[in-house]
């Protein structure tokens, strides 16, 4: 029976370091030559995705945690922000000095201080000249060379998506204020902090958009199985027949999960490939 794979990104496709081992991409092509399907299921928006995840054979994206779908070069389904209300979130972020990106399909739009903030957070006390800390930022340098901070390039009308990064307030300010509004979730980067977060568009998830693919292609739950590691891929795992957390998931994630796997370093998606009979 041919399957339909969902793929997370961050932590689960790519190590800490974004990077696809070689296993995975290995295992993946040998997968899709053999008549499975691959969909990358993720919090990131099309922009964010490196070349590597998408030379990779897929078959399609959903992308900002289930706002973008589209299957094979077709957009089926793309919600954004009201623009009033998208600039009284941000007018709210600012007043409270937390640092935030805009996710569009047309980049990522970052605030004032954003880029030194990352920096600052990345180098964790190193001297930015030091070997060590040269070696520190350019683990990030693909996602700040992504950053637009041109205000005047943003168009309102087509967000996706904002993620914030902030030290200023407690996440839970932030959470009260907004979640019967908009979807709140805390990062899935824990670099970021434990009062950083991601906030959506209210009643949209990688569920409902899983749901929507499915339909758009006429396949079944059952035929389906999906990867991750993030307590945002817990309405994933609802939506498909095998749930498979990394072994660096979260535990809430492991809880549901079907399968554990191995990390992204330690071959998981291969493994775990290999273990359902796809290659």
């Amino acid at each position: 029976m041919r399957k339909i794979v969902f793929l997370d990104i961050d932590g689960t496709l790519c190590n800490d370091s974004g990077v696809v081992p070689a296993s995975a991409e290995n295992a993946i092509k040998q997968a899709h030559q053999n008549g499975h399907r691959f969909f990358l299921c993720t919090g990131r928006s099309k922009a964010e995705i490196p070349a590597e995840v998408l030379d990779l054979p897929i078959n399609g994206i959903i992308g900002a945690g289930g706002g973008y779908c589209e299957v094979d070069g077709e957009v089926i389904l793309h919600r954004v922000f009201d623009s009033a209300e998208l600039r009284k979130l941000i007018g709210f972020l600012e007043e409270h000095g937390v640092e935030y990106y805009l996710e569009s399909n047309q980049g990522l739009f970052a605030s004032a201080n954003l880029r030194s903030c990352l920096v600052k957070l990345t180098l964790n006390g190193l001297a930015e000249n030091s070997v060590e800390g040269k070696a520190k930022i350019n683990e990030i340098k693909w996602f700040l060379d992504l950053l637009i901070e041109d205000p005047s390039r943003i168009d309102y009308e087509d967000v996706n998506k904002l993620s914030f990064v902030n030290h200023a307030i407690p996440y839970e300010t932030i959470h009260k204020k907004y979640n019967g509004d908009f979807h709140m979730l805390r990062s899935t980067v824990p670099a970021f902090g434990a009062d950083s977060g991601e906030i959506g568009i209210k009643n949209i998830n990688k569920k409902t958009a899983i749901e929507k693919l499915l339909a758009h292609i006429g396949q079944e739950k059952e035929d389906c199985l999906a990867f991750g590691d993030g307590e945002n891929d817990i309405p994933m795992f609802e939506a498909v027949a095998t749930g498979i957390a990394m072994s660096n998931a979260s535990e809430r994630l492991k809880v549901v999960a079907d399968e554990i796997t191995y990390s992204s370093d330690e071959d998981g998606i291969a493994y775990m490939l290999e273990k359902m009979g796809l290659v």
